[in-house]
């Protein structure tokens, strides 16, 4: 039996406040902000960073004073400290806080999901009254599996906004196939084959994600052009090359999740592992031309990964991870295997593409090493570059705890 993994999700939601409330929120916010930049900068000078207890030694008894209850001086500890380190490992100057948020420890908030309200203890031991305006799709954590954990507090622009992380643990599903995915500039290739090394199906999710992006990032290159000199100062050019600029982003998450709900869905249905290529370094490559130089920045493989995987991870399906090395140029039945062009081969007596043979041999890797057969990974993936979220490399059950977080924006 497997060990259960902790899933977190983020949901943002919107908040509004009674007339009259506001300003107690946003004076506490000040306080909680300015309380935090205190303990940095009397702490940056010194050549360690204090422990916990030290903190507390140090600043209790004068935040106490600002009117904070005891758990937000105890987060303005942990949020002070994890600045400090955060900025010393990458070597940079003391930091200045400016935005205005606060975490909220669990005892300082009472969350009624019935009345969508929410009750946030601030400043003084006062309590301030939120109601949350609430998207539908954020019913589905109300079923009593989520708990809630801490919450993150935000006002910027004259708008609230409440974080709300929500846990769950969950247990893996017996699995009874396995599926390769091929990830590729406009579809997706997968090949499901069974405990056996049989093939089961194979399938293509085509997607203009991509493309579409492309084709707002050419514009806003065209007008860089034409204004080369000047259009930073261009108020118009400025605004002109932000929303296609944003227009391309939106796509590309738009697509990620379409196709990462479609993967999940068809692995679902055929109770499959999912297996992914352990992709490396791919944009830094000049493999491809000028054209597939100019495409690869766009690529949103790492986000299509991540977004599958925490999907999964809901779903309680598995997600792997296997070296891709030689996947499209290996016969992956034993019959001959002979490339017509760039994109199609004949296996045996049949005619397919490349991506149908690499996302078989992808399965394949993956069977073996579900069975206990390592395959070799690659040497320096580097595993913070995108897909954050992935287990750590080895046999899947030595991490007890896999933390999948993901913020849900409106």
């Amino acid at each position: 039996m497997s060990l259960p993994v902790r899933a977190t999700v983020t949901a943002r939601v919107e908040a509004v406040t009674p007339k009259g409330d506001e300003g107690l929120l946003v004076e506490f916010l000040r306080v909680y902000r300015d309380s935090v930049q205190l303990v940095v900068d009397e702490i940056w000078g010194l050549s360690e960073v204090p422990s916990r207890t030290e903190l507390h030694n140090m600043f209790y008894s004068r935040l106490v004073k600002l009117g904070l209850r005891a758990h937000h001086v105890s987060e303005i500890y942990k949020r002070a400290k994890e600045v400090v380190e955060s900025t010393r490992k990458n070597n940079g100057s003391k930091p200045v806080l400016k935005k205005l948020t606060a975490r909220i420890h669990t005892l300082d908030y009472r969350l009624d999901l019935n009345t969508k309200t929410i009750k946030i203890a601030v400043l003084y031991g006062k309590w301030v009254e939120l109601k949350l305006v609430w998207y539908s799709y954020l019913d589905k954590y109300l079923d009593g599996s989520w708990k809630p954990g801490e919450i993150l507090l935000s006002y910027r622009y004259g708008r609230i906004y409440v974080y709300i992380t929500l846990h769950k643990d969950i247990v893996f599903k017996e699995y009874s196939t396995v599926m390769g995915v091929d990830l590729n500039f406009n579809n997706i290739t997968y090949t499901i084959v069974n405990l056996n090394s049989e093939l089961v199906s194979i399938g293509v999710i085509p997607f203009r994600g991509l493309s579409r992006a492309l084709h707002y990032r050419k514009l806003a290159e065209k007008l860089q052009r034409r204004h080369p000199r000047n259009w930073r100062f261009l108020k118009w050019a400025r605004r002109s090359r932000a929303r296609w600029l944003s227009r391309a982003r939106n796509i590309l998450v738009d697509t990620a999740h379409l196709i990462s709900k479609r993967l999940v869905e068809v692995a679902g249905e055929y109770n499959a592992v999912i297996v992914f290529e352990d992709l490396e370094k791919i944009k830094e490559s000049n493999n491809g031309g000028r054209k597939l130089s100019w495409m690869k920045p766009l690529w949103c493989y790492r986000r299509i990964q991540e977004y599958t995987e925490y999907k999964a991870l809901i779903e309680g399906i598995r997600t792997i991870y296997v070296d891709p090395a030689r996947t499209s140029r290996k016969t992956p039945n034993g019959k001959k295997l002979k490339f017509i062009n760039y994109r199609f081969v004949q296996l045996g007596d049949t005619v397919t593409s490349r991506d149908v043979v690499a996302s078989w041999n992808l399965a394949l890797k993956g069977l073996k090493r579900m069975r206990g057969f390592w395959v070799k990974w690659s040497p320096d993936s580097p595993r913070s570059e995108a897909v954050k979220t992935r287990a750590k490399r080895g046999n899947p059950e030595t991490k007890k705890y896999l933390k999948i977080t993901t913020a849900i924006h409106k």
